[in-house]
């Protein structure tokens, strides 16, 4: 029923005459203006667009909005309405010029594989065609003029990239880069300078996440370095362990070096993640998930190389004793008087390592997830939404830890044993065979609980962070 009304309302011959488009945005203009004082404002814009089934997001309702508020007055009247919906359909149909390649005049599922490839986008046939279900309206498997026109009448998308873009959000279409990676970006958005802020945004929740979780995460250390002969430790006796040895406060020892990294490995990945894709390929717009995997995994490896040292700091500190290191400076100034510089990259061999599984499944089983949910439960949309795509990723995430533990705790391992005088210092190789021989298998997953307790909680907030810090600077 709604199908055919929005045909019925919106559809109209390719000549349509000028008188004809006005009464149609006259018609859409009175549906969303519930109150008919002749200014649509924010809140009728959300309940009018709900009503006539436009699936938009606040933040896309938002920018529409502002798009067309011509005197900021943040409410459209009609002459504002009817501008803005006329400038739109120019642009968007010179964005189904651009895709239908073949001139035929409608949109088919070769053509949109072949745009999406241009601009570096690698997509099935699958995902091409739950994107064609979610705009046809006559069961073609095509898209004409009309039925283009009127799914993107009010999405604020301006051009082919941002459409892509916006298919790239709905779906889940990338290969789960995270916010720090500058493809996430618009052309639009590096100009104007909202890429720094959506980066400070990750940044702030991340030190959020990292600061209300930081009592688990040395926990964890504590756990992992325990002696294998002694009593294992469990969750409760460890907090315990803590709070008589220092205090409430023990329980965030080393996390203010772990909040302070964020920075400069967020920095140099960025940096680096655009100088690895500019070596694999020499065409920009046709960097495909091969290239964008392997730059991703060279940056981290390249941000984990310089802050690997604060990495050793941080594990100093959170299983130092009260009173032991007044800071992390002071815990670096102590290193370098009586160690060896090489100590700052103890456990670098088994952390470099750990980046490849990390990376890998946590990539590939994302894709997995979000694909597997798109064939078998997204009937008629594309649109998997925020809770969805925020589980695939957080499951992607948690069985790219699981898989690259064993690794992350011979680091740590590692690490501790250079604090200790007069021990001798042992390789990655010597450690498994240790853990292996007096633990079995199960040693190499020792204190992988509060890791995996605090994990679900930082994702959760992290994200609800993230979207606050984004509303507060305008980057939404």
């Amino acid at each position: 029923m709604l199908r055919w009304v929005r045909g019925f309302v919106l559809t109209s011959s390719s000549d349509e005459k000028d008188k004809e488009s006005n009464c149609r945005y006259e018609y859409l203009f009175w549906q969303l203006d519930r109150d008919g004082d002749g200014k649509v404002d924010i809140v009728e814009l959300q309940e009018g667009l709900g009503k006539l089934h436009f699936s938009l997001g606040k933040d896309e309702q938002n920018d529409l909005l502002s798009a067309g508020d011509t005197n900021k007055d943040n409410q459209l009247d009609f002459e504002e309405f009817m501008q803005y919906l006329k400038n739109h359909e120019k642009k968007m149909k010179l964005a189904f010029t651009s895709l239908d390649k073949n001139h035929d005049g409608v949109i088919e599922t070769s053509e949109i594989i072949q745009s999406l490839k241009i601009l570096g986008i690698d997509i099935s046939e699958q995902q091409v065609d739950k994107i064609l279900q979610s705009i046809d309206t006559d069961g073609t498997m095509s898209v004409d003029w009309n039925e283009w026109r009127d799914y993107f009448l009010f999405n604020p998308a301006e051009n082919m990239e941002e459409i892509a873009r916006f298919w790239k959000r709905s779906t889940g279409i990338d290969i789960g880069d995270g916010i720090t990676i500058p493809d996430d970006f618009s052309k639009e958005e590096r100009e104007s300078g909202k890429w720094w802020k959506h980066l400070l945004a990750g940044g702030i929740s991340g030190a959020v996440a990292r600061t209300c979780t930081a009592p688990l995460d040395r926990l964890k250390i504590i756990m992992q370095t325990q002696d294998v002969h002694s009593k294992h430790l469990h969750i409760v006796d460890g907090f315990k362990h803590m709070l008589k040895e220092g205090g409430i406060l023990s329980f965030w020892r080393g996390n203010g070096v772990n909040v302070l990294k964020l920075a400069p490995e967020t920095a140099i990945k960025v940096l680096t993640y655009e100088q690895y894709k500019k070596l694999f390929t020499h065409d920009s717009t046709k960097v495909g998930n091969i290239e964008r995997f392997v730059s991703g995994s060279l940056a981290g490896a390249t941000a984990q190389t310089f802050i690997h040292p604060m990495e050793v700091i941080k594990t100093r500190l959170a299983l130092g004793r009260t009173g032991q290191y007044s800071g992390m400076f002071n815990c670096a100034i102590q290193i370098v008087k009586n160690e060896p510089l090489g100590t700052f990259y103890k456990g670098y061999v088994p952390n470099f390592l750990s980046i490849i599984p990390y990376a890998g499944i946590d990539l590939s089983v994302y894709e997995i997830l979000k694909n597997y949910w798109l064939n078998n439960y997204a009937e008629d949309s594309v649109n998997p939404g925020v809770l969805m795509l925020l589980l695939c990723s957080a499951s992607s995430n948690f069985c790219g830890q699981l898989a690259s533990y064993p690794l992350n705790l011979v680091r740590t391992w590692m690490q501790a044993q250079a604090s200790i005088q007069g021990a001798p210092q042992r390789n990655i190789y010597y450690f498994f065979q240790e853990i292996i021989v007096k633990e079995g298998l199960t040693g190499l997953f020792r204190g992988i609980t509060p890791n995996f307790v605090k994990f679900f909680p930082a994702v959760g907030i992290g994200r609800l962070v993230f979207e606050k810090v984004q509303k507060i600077l305008g980057a939404t």
